[in-house]
């Protein structure tokens, strides 16, 4: 009996979602956008966390990273999850120092400095803008664990001369061709030649690497010579000898590096896991931050569920006289209103959810981004929006099951 009449509820939903299928549209939008959004936000949030945590994995568990040091003026201390994102930030290059100090430290199997030196770069096709030419040692394909396609890395023979290896992308945009080994381009005044051609790196959005992809790479005494030592060194990479050594190792050169600096350095030295945590805590908190902006049009389109049906209950005033009069309770006209909301608010939850999954698609193809959707976030905007429905559909659904019968049939 129970499901004869829910049955007929929904027919009588459906029937009223078909009689007014433009109002009917403008009243799901707002639950349309809002599933759509906070869907789609939160799939790029999980997606990144992936990339770079795919990134971390590539380079090894025992990858240890420095980075330049930090004043922060605000509460808490330098790695808290809000300063990283809004305090006021004084930021210091490493040093030469600092980077021989890294590589002396007991423990670690190599190392390698990213300098970044600025300047003017021109190849066959003219000005090259679009990448940055990072000064670095011999060491640095075998901590990120990338070969070379084309041609050798420098080694320690090549300090102190203009030689480059480049970046995938940097073969078409300075040469116009895949394998320009042997060729030069004008950096600084310097005719560098290149030796070698990267594979493709794994590039990963709003992580804390550069598109190495557009990267060139020369010497790090090169690099310092040619800027006159004034090039910010923004990170050291480093690699402990034994994996399970990896975090006494860590320790070992944060130790080091406070005590070259009066006992207080201020970088921040980090493990893979570590690294990996505080990329995924910020993204986390910019994730919730902006999904919770886009929930609001939930509420937005709550009201205005609410608006409509209120609407519609005037508009029906003589057809819930007739049911009265023909024996339907309270709860029953009560049931038909609830129903009706929460057809409306889910049907436009599930298109909303069709709608994130074409948008999730579309940047896949357009961007080097990769959302993820999960079961979880869809189960949880399908129960949003029914729920968001079922709330605001209570007041007019509540006022058509209070309406006076005798009054209601007097209605024109």
């Amino acid at each position: 009996m129970i499901f004869l009449k829910t049955r007929a509820h929904l027919r009588a939903g459906f029937d009223s979602l078909k009689n007014s299928k433009l109002r009917s549209f403008w009243t799901m939008l707002g639950i349309i956008i809002g599933v759509a959004s906070v869907i789609t936000i939160v799939a790029v949030g999980d997606g990144i966390k992936q990339q770079v945590g795919g990134q971390l994995h590539h380079y090894g568990n025992n990858l240890i990273t420095v980075r330049t040091a930090e004043l922060r003026l605000g509460s808490g201390s330098s790695q808290n999850n809000i300063n990283a994102l809004t305090g006021l930030s004084v930021s210091g290059p490493l040093s030469n120092k600092d980077i021989s100090t890294v590589s002396k430290v007991n423990g670690v199997a190599e190392s390698a400095p990213l300098t970044l030196v600025s300047g003017s770069l021109k190849g066959d096709n003219g000005p090259y803008t679009a990448g940055l030419v990072i000064g670095t040692s011999k060491d640095l394909p075998s901590l990120l664990n990338q070969s070379l396609s084309y041609g050798t890395f420098f080694s320690e023979q090549d300090y102190g001369t203009d030689v480059a290896v480049i970046g995938t992308n940097v073969a078409q945009k300075l040469f116009n061709e895949d394998v320009p080994l042997g060729r030069s381009f004008n950096f600084r005044g310097h005719d560098f030649i290149v030796d070698g051609i990267f594979n493709q790196f794994t590039s990963t959005p709003l992580s804390q690497q550069a598109d190495f992809n557009n990267a060139i790479f020369i010497p790090n005494d090169v690099a310092e010579s040619l800027s006159n030592n004034t090039s910010p060194t923004y990170e050291i990479l480093a690699r402990a000898s034994e994996a399970s050594q990896t975090k006494s190792v860590s320790a070992y050169i944060q130790a080091a590096l406070d005590s070259t600096h009066g006992g207080q350095s201020g970088f921040s030295v980090f493990t893979g896991s570590q690294d990996l945590a505080v990329n995924n805590s910020i993204l986390d908190l910019l994730t919730r931050l902006i999904a919770g902006v886009a929930g609001i049009s939930l509420l937005v389109a709550g009201i205005g569920i609410m608006n409509v049906m209120l609407v519609s209950v005037s508009e029906r005033v003589r057809e819930i006289g007739i049911r009265k009069a023909v024996g339907a309770t309270n709860k029953q006209i009560l049931s038909q209103f609830m129903v009706e909301a929460g057809l409306i608010s889910l049907t436009g939850g599930l298109i909303g959810i069709a709608l994130a999954y074409a948008i999730d698609g579309s940047i896949r193809i357009s961007t080097n981004l990769r959302p993820s959707i999960s079961w979880q976030i869809v189960v949880i905007a399908t129960g949003v929006s029914l729920l968001v429905g079922v709330v605001f559909g209570s007041v007019p659904a509540i006022k058509a099951a209070r309406k006076d019968p005798i009054e209601a049939l007097r209605a024109e």
